[in-house]
């Protein structure tokens, strides 16, 4: 499957019957790599498919079952975060 999607995520999905995440993860063929995503022709993402702006804010729409890299993710820890600052 996919770079950052473990076997646990993939069968958690299963269980929990959201193949909504799992045909959308395959259809945008996204990879890890390093500390961004990138298409699967190489194109940088700006962000996660599953993060969305409400307001002023952005919010995760899988947040409660999203995969193990999200869960072991620290803010600012990359450029995909808004926290990320050029100061490492």
């Amino acid at each position: 499957m996919l770079a950052y999607i473990t076997e646990p995520d993939i069968l958690r999905w299963k269980k929990e019957g959201r193949y909504d995440i799992l045909s959308r993860v395959r259809e945008r063929n996204v990879l890890w790599s390093g500390d961004r995503m990138v298409s699967a022709s190489g194109k940088r993402l700006k962000n996660c498919i599953y993060l969305c702006r409400d307001g002023s804010s952005f919010l995760c729409e899988i947040y409660n079952t999203r995969p193990l890299v999200c869960r072991n993710y620290i803010p600012g820890s990359s450029e995909l975060c808004p926290l990320c600052s050029d100061k490492k």
